[in-house]
């Protein structure tokens, strides 16, 4: 297990490295920001002076180099356009992308495993085939246009919810919370349910079909012949190795709900990351968008270690194949 994870390491290093090259080279030629941070009528001293002070009168390569030194620092250097560190922005916009992140994971798994069990224990019922009905159309449909229908439904029509917007939040230190708030729990609710929706149908779909699988395999024939009742057999034996298969996909989609969590953020105007990335295209901002990638990569390459360690420790033959390739 050690082994495993020395190499992982070493395998994040290079990814990261390869990660903040692309990002710094394909941001790096998007034009020259000065023109958009001073003056038309700006002299050439002052431009110079700018150009100086953002360090991009330095070489390509010792540009890079400054970028990796400093990105591992936490530093990123300063925003073209709104002229404060980057650090500082994605700070303040990360809670709010962090919220929505976890509470639309955590509906995401709440419902979708009781669900997919649902479908797959009684997979001939009414509920269930509605549920499969309704994840197809889940999964079909945009995302923005799921967005908008919450907003024309609970927002418009019936005004139980707020369209737009994170409500009122508690700072705690540097991070900020809606959790407090009845405000803020009431502007996470849209948000969270558009977030979750295609994950929430993905799971529960998973669920169905390996749980099918597994109650197929010769230890569940075995299970019955000795007995067992169908609830130790379902929830006992079959339900732990069909979850193994889950684990992986979701720590996917986890790192997946941070970076798409763009679409929701813009339809709803939520102050989060990814609309800070949205406004960094739409005026040019490079640091804040190598940053930006530089950081969602980051939490891909974590989340996918932790993922492997659990499947590891989840699933004996790993440990077994690992032990005999060791040796």
């Amino acid at each position: 297990m050690l082994g495993f994870l020395v190499r992982r390491v070493i395998q994040s290093v290079f990814v990261m490295l390869a990660v903040a090259l692309i990002a710094f080279l394909m941001f790096r030629f998007m034009g020259d920001p000065v023109n958009s941070m001073v003056a038309e009528n700006a002299s050439t001293e002052e431009r110079a002076a700018v150009r100086e002070r953002l360090g991009l009168d330095q070489p390509l390569w010792l540009q890079y180099g400054r970028f990796v030194a400093r990105a591992a620092q936490g530093d990123f250097g300063l925003s073209w356009r709104n002229a404060r560190p980057v650090s500082t922005l994605l700070a303040e916009r990360f809670p709010a992308t962090a919220e929505l992140v976890l509470v639309a994971a955590v509906l995401s798994l709440v419902l979708g495993i009781p669900l997919g069990i649902l479908t797959a224990l009684r997979p001939r019922s009414f509920p269930a085939q509605s549920l499969q009905l309704i994840s197809l159309i889940g999964i079909s449909l945009p995302t923005f246009v799921t967005g908008i229908l919450l907003i024309l439904v609970f927002s418009v029509w019936l005004g139980w919810l707020p369209s737009f917007g994170r409500g009122d939040v508690v700072d705690i230190g540097w991070w900020s919370t809606g959790f407090f708030t009845l405000a803020g729990l009431k502007a996470l609710i849209l948000p969270s349910i558009m977030l979750c929706l295609f994950q929430l149908t993905l799971i529960m779909r998973l669920v169905r079909a390996e749980m099918l699988e597994v109650l197929r395999t010769d230890y569940i024939k075995f299970a019955r012949a000795r007995g067992l009742s169908n609830r130790s057999i379902h929830f006992r034996h079959a339900l732990k190795n069909t979850l193994i298969p889950v684990i992986t996909i979701f720590g996917l989609q986890l790192g997946g709900l941070i970076a798409f969590a763009i679409v929701t953020e813009t339809v709803f105007q939520w102050p989060g990351m990814g609309a800070l990335f949205i406004q960094a295209v739409s005026f040019g901002d490079v640091p804040v968008m190598a940053a930006y990638l530089v950081l969602v990569s980051l939490i891909f390459v974590i989340i996918n270690t932790t993922v492997d360690l659990l499947y590891a420790v989840l699933d004996p033959r790993l440990r077994v194949d690992g032990a005999r390739g060791a040796h």
